[in-house]
């Protein structure tokens, strides 16, 4: 049984273990905000059209999401110091690559090799803390400041990736994860122990491994690209069918599998299933709209990268300190926690609804402030669900699959709500122009006056999305108050090498 005192069995300070793996996470999800920026300047460099750029960012999604539970397995079979130091070490060579790629082609084999090894970091990082903090609510606690980290990197994205795009080149987004790296890796081999399953792995799943990865990459594909080709296409109806099948074959292998890469005995459990579907429902809403917010900033307000970057920052600040208070709130039942600050989450969302073009900073400020000071509290509470409620030796692919079910629900709102917008636009513009009269013969008046319908409509568009995404959270919320009650756990025995 590991310590509950402030240091380790092994006498290093716990904050230390936890400062580590914020940093592998805060810079593997960098890496996926900040090189967004860069992709105007790649486009140029290598002469290439923006749907060919978008296979950069497609690239790195798809290999991120199929190798999450990959290593989630790995790390509770061979040691989540082992795959995590491996990833960490990978990840720097990959990203080294990506700052010398040459074209296209090369730019997207080295990212793939990044996301490969990125996704190394949030199972084994959550099993790390789950059996680093073995107190109810000291684990807690850790699990909502590193959640805080993937605020934190998305709103310092912008804020590094600008200045370092300006003042040098797209190339030094990819190079200043060396540094950074080293860093992080230096302090992943000083202080954080070896801790492996207390079942020893005999036989990998390679067939489920396999069959998973094709449908999640099927998945991932037609969410990314259904838009672009219609969601009735040939190619997507083709993805519908891939996905099908191979998920079908995944179950099968599965079931009858000793060993399985996801041991379907997981989503036996009730309490299980409910996170997980709450879940899916809050960040399918919440991703689904706000990453629309800096597109908005850019669009219709004129900011740059850099501006919209800053009006982020306070957001980092809000999540961290929810996070932070949420943690010490393990005597109130987690489902009440989470449905009261999913409720603020969703009123976030609704005060969108108000802007215009004549908005200000504070416009955007004080709503996403009030979105991510709920989901603080509201994040620190299901980690630390799935963390007490699954055995000690599967929390890394228990969090694993909490992981693949965030960036596929992620990835589902990003795709729904796109359409929303299009549709939305479109509806908005037919009926502006079916209830509104030109009266002059100008042309430039008329030019002009088509365009104030064309702003119009893409304005109330954004309201569109930012209504319905604030429903859909809401009901996240509602959902979240059926979740069971949950004792959680006061230790968590380990080996510890």
């Amino acid at each position: 049984m590991m310590s509950n005192a402030k240091t380790d069995s092994n006498g290093v300070h716990k904050g230390l273990i936890l400062l580590t793996v914020i940093i592998g996470t805060f810079l593997g999800r960098l890496d996926q905000t900040i090189v967004n920026l860069a992709l105007p300047k790649i486009i140029d460099e290598f002469g290439i059209t923006v749907s060919s750029a978008g296979w950069i960012a497609t690239a790195y999604i798809l290999a991120n999401a199929v190798f999450v539970p990959i290593w989630g397995k790995l790390g509770d079979t061979i040691g989540r110091k082992r795959v995590y130091v491996i990833g960490f070490l990978v990840f720097i060579i990959g990203s080294i690559l990506a700052g010398l790629a040459w074209n296209l082609s090369s730019m997207i084999v080295f990212r793939i090799i990044q996301a490969v090894a990125g996704s190394a970091d949030y199972p084994t990082a959550m099993a790390i803390i789950a059996v680093t903090f073995t107190e109810d609510k000291e684990r807690a606690q850790a699990l909502g400041i590193w959640s805080a980290s993937f605020a934190a990197a998305v709103v310092f994205g912008p804020l590094i990736g600008g200045p370092l795009i300006d003042n040098f080149s797209w190339r030094s987004v990819f190079l200043i994860n060396l540094p950074v790296g080293i860093l992080g890796l230096v302090m992943a081999l000083a202080f954080i122990r070896e801790s492996v399953s207390e079942k020893a792995s005999k036989k990998f799943d390679i067939k489920g491994a396999l069959t998973l990865g094709i449908s999640l990459s099927a998945l991932v594909l037609v969410l990314e690209k259904g838009l672009e080709w219609e969601w009735l296409s040939a190619k997507s109806t083709t993805c519908y069918l891939v996905i099908v099948f191979s998920f079908l074959l995944f179950i099968r292998i599965e079931k009858h599998h000793t060993e399985p890469i996801v041991d379907l005995k997981f989503f036996r459990k009730r309490l299980f299933n409910q996170v997980l579907l709450d879940n899916f429902i809050v960040f399918m809403g919440m991703m689904g709209s706000v990453f629309l917010v800096p597109v908005f900033a850019q669009t219709f307000l004129g900011y740059d990268a850099t501006q919209t970057g800053m009006l982020f920052m306070p957001m980092a600040v809000a999540m961290m300190a929810s996070a932070a208070i949420g943690g010490r709130l393990s005597d109130v039942q987690p489902r009440i926690i989470i449905s009261v600050s999913t409720v603020v989450t969703a009123l976030g969302l609704y005060l969108f609804t108000g802007l215009d073009a004549r908005s200000g900073p504070m416009d955007i400020i004080i709503p996403i402030c009030i979105m991510a000071f709920g989901m603080g509290f509201a994040m620190s509470q299901r980690t630390n669900i799935i963390a007490s409620i699954v055995p000690t030796h599967e929390v890394g692919v228990a969090s694993s699959i909490l992981a693949l079910v965030r960036n596929i629900s992620g990835a589902f709102g990003i795709a729904i709500f796109s359409t929303v917008l299009n549709n939305s636009i479109k509806g908005h513009v037919f009926a502006l122009s079916r209830y509104s009269t030109f009266g002059g013969t100008d042309t430039t008046q008329y030019a002009q006056f088509v365009s104030l319908i064309t702003l119009k409509a893409q304005i109330d568009g954004y309201h569109t999305v930012f209504l319905v995404s604030s429903g859909v959270v809401l009901f996240g919320a509602f959902m979240a108050m059926f979740i069971g009650n949950v004792k959680l756990r006061k230790g968590v025995k380990v080996h510890v090498e």
